[in-house]
C-alpha cells in the first residue's frame, strides 16, 4: 500500500468516506485513496442489487468499509472528509449526517490526490465520446511498452481486473497517471495536467459554443502538451494552447500534412485494420474492436505515444495498440442466443455513441442489427430527442429496428418527461419505415420480442448508461 503524506497541514486527512461509492467514478476513486494510504469508507444506496455485487466483494477486499446510504457511518467511524459527486442530492442522508465535516466534490478529491503524486507524469482524457475506451486504451499501451501507469477510469478496463480491484483502477509504479476527465458537470477544469487530449464534441450535455470555452480552460491549466482532434482545434481560441506542445490528429484524410490523419480503414477476413499517416510516415495496425470510432481512439494513441517522444519503435508501439482487451460495457460481446444471434453490450447514451455502436454492429453482420436503448434520464432523452431521429432514419437500414425502454431514473429533480414511449410514438409517426421503432414496458417483454424475431447472423445491441442490471439483462438473452 503505498503511502502519501500531505503536504497541507490544514487537511490531516485520514479517514475519507465516498456517498454513492458504486457509482463507477467514485468507486474507481475509492481505490485510488485507499492504494494511496487512506483509510476509506462509502455508501450505497444499490449496495444489495445483484449488479453490484462483484465491485462490493472487491471493496472489501481492499479494507474499503461499506454502509447502507443512511448516515450510519457517522456513529461507526470518525470521519474526516466526504466525497460526493453531482448525482448526489443535497438532502442525502449521509450528508445530513455529516453536516459538520469538509465536503469535496469527486474532481477535488481526484486534483488532492494527483498533486500528492508530484513524481507522476499526469495524462488527462476528455472529449464527448471515447473518453472512457481511450484511457483504458492508452493505460493498457504504456502497460504493454513496460511503463507500469497508474490508471484511473470511467469503465472497468478488462485488463486490469484482479481478485481485489475491478478494473476502474489500476495501481502502478512506473512514470506515468493516466484519467479519464469529465466534461459532462465540467469538472475536468479542476485539474492540472502535464498533458491532455481532447477527441471531440458531440451533443451530449452542452452546446458547443459552452463546451469549446470549458476545453479551452482546460487547455490553458495544461502544463506540457496537448493532443486535438483538429475539428477541435479549429474552435479553439490559440491563447488557450499557445504554450503546450500539440499534436493533432483527424479522421479526414483531407484535413493535410503535419498532423496524424486516418489514411484507410477496412474489414478483412473479419479483422478491422487501419491505415495511419503523419507526413511520410505511415501505420498500418489491427484494430482489436471494429468501427471507424475505434480508428479514431486508435489514432489519438498514436499521436500520444509520438508526442511523448518514447524510445521505442514503431513495431513496438503498434504492438501496444493492437493488443487492447476493452472496457467493460463497450461493444462488449455477450454470446448468442439460443437461435444464434449475437448479443453485445454497450454503454451508449448520447447520439455519436448510438451511431457508432450501431455502425459497428452493422459492418460485422450480414443480418439485422436490433438496437435496444434504455435512455439514462429524462433530461438527457429530452435533450436529445430532435436530433437523435435524422441520424436514426439516415444510419439504420430497412430491416434494422430500435427499441426504446422505459427511461432509467437514478434520483434527483426531474419532470419524469419526456417518456420512452413518447418519443418513440413521435419516431414512429415521422419514420420512412413502419415498424422501424418500437417501444416496451418492461424487459421481460422486450427480451421475449427479441428472442422471438432473431436468428443467426442478427446482432441484439443493449446500448444505455448508468445502469449496471443491463449487463445482466443481456447475458440472460444467451442460450
Amino acid at each position: 500500500m503505498k503511502t502519501i503524506q500531505s503536504s497541507n497541514n490544514k487537511l490531516k486527512i485520514k479517514t475519507v468516506h465516498f456517498i454513492g461509492i458504486g457509482g463507477i467514478g467514485m468507486s474507481g476513486l475509492a481505490q485510488f485513496f485507499r492504494w494511496a494510504g487512506y483509510e476509506v469508507s462509502g455508501s450505497d444506496r444499490a449496495l444489495d442489487n445483484p449488479e453490484n455485487k462483484e465491485l462490493f466483494e472487491k471493496l472489501k477486499k481492499q479494507e474499503i468499509k461499506l454502509y447502507v446510504q443512511d448516515g450510519s457511518y457517522a456513529d461507526n467511524q470518525k470521519t474526516d472528509i466526504l466525497v460526493y459527486s453531482t448525482a448526489i442530492e443535497e438532502g442525502n442522508p449521509d450528508l445530513l449526517a455529516g453536516k459538520e465535516l469538509p465536503r469535496w466534490h469527486r474532481a477535488e478529491a481526484l486534483k488532492f490526490l494527483n498533486e500528492k503524486l508530484n513524481d507522476k507524469t499526469s495524462i488527462a482524457v476528455t472529449g464527448s465520446c471515447g473518453k472512457t475506451s481511450v484511457t483504458a486504451w492508452i493505460g493498457e499501451a504504456l502497460s504493454n511498452l513496460g511503463l507500469d501507469p497508474v490508471v484511473l477510469n470511467g469503465g472497468m478496463i478488462n485488463r486490469f481486473k484482479t481478485e481485489n480491484f475491478s478494473g476502474n483502477f489500476k495501481p502502478g509504479n512506473g512514470q506515468f497517471f493516466v484519467f479519464e476527465a469529465d466534461e459532462s458537470d465540467k469538472s475536468l477544469v479542476a485539474f492540472t495536467p502535464d498533458y491532455s487530449m481532447i477527441l471531440n464534441i458531440g451533443t451530449d450535455h452542452y452546446s458547443r459554443e459552452e463546451i469549446i470555452e470549458v476545453f479551452e480552460k482546460f487547455l490553458k491549466k495544461t502544463k506540457k502538451g496537448a493532443v486535438i482532434e483538429k475539428q477541435v482545434y479549429d474552435q479553439l481560441n490559440p491563447e488557450s494552447y499557445k504554450h503546450l506542445k500539440i499534436a493533432l490528429f483527424s479522421d479526414d484524410v483531407e484535413n493535410g500534412e503535419c498532423m496524424w490523419r486516418l489514411e484507410n480503414y477496412y474489414l478483412q477476413n473479419g479483422i478491422a485494420k487501419a491505415c495511419f499517416a503523419k507526413n511520410d510516415l505511415n501505420v498500418e495496425l489491427n484494430l482489436p474492436i471494429p468501427g471507424i470510432h475505434s480508428a479514431a481512439n486508435a489514432l489519438s494513441i498514436l499521436a500520444l505515444i509520438n508526442l511523448l517522444e518514447f524510445d521505442s519503435s514503431y513495431s513496438d508501439i503498434v504492438s501496444s495498440i493492437e493488443n487492447f482487451n476493452g472496457v467493460h460495457r463497450r461493444f462488449e460481446y455477450v454470446g448468442k442466443t439460443e437461435h444464434g444471434a449475437k448479443v453485445y453490450d454497450d454503454y451508449a447514451h448520447n447520439i455519436e455513441k448510438i451511431a457508432s455502436a450501431i455502425m459497428a454492429a452493422q459492418e460485422i453482420t450480414s443480418g439485422r442489427v436490433l438496437a435496444v436503448f434504455q435512455p439514462h434520464g429524462y433530461g438527457p432523452l429530452n435533450f436529445m430527442r430532435d436530433d437523435l431521429f435524422p441520424v436514426l432514419e439516415k444510419l439504420l437500414r430497412k430491416k434494422d429496428s430500435f427499441i426504446f425502454m422505459p427511461v432509467y431514473y437514478a434520483g434527483g429533480t426531474s419532470s419524469f418527461t419526456p417518456k420512452s414511449s413518447e418519443v418513440c410514438k413521435e419516431y414512429e409517426l415521422k419514420s420512412t419505415v413502419d415498424g422501424r421503432y418500437l417501444t416496451f414496458n418492461s424487459r421481460d417483454a422486450a427480451g421475449e420480442y427479441l428472442l422471438s424475431v432473431s436468428g443467426k447472423n442478427d446482432i441484439i445491441l443493449i446500448m444505455g448508461a448508468r445502469d449496471g442490471s443491463l449487463s445482466l439483462w443481456a447475458g440472460s438473452l444467451l442460450a
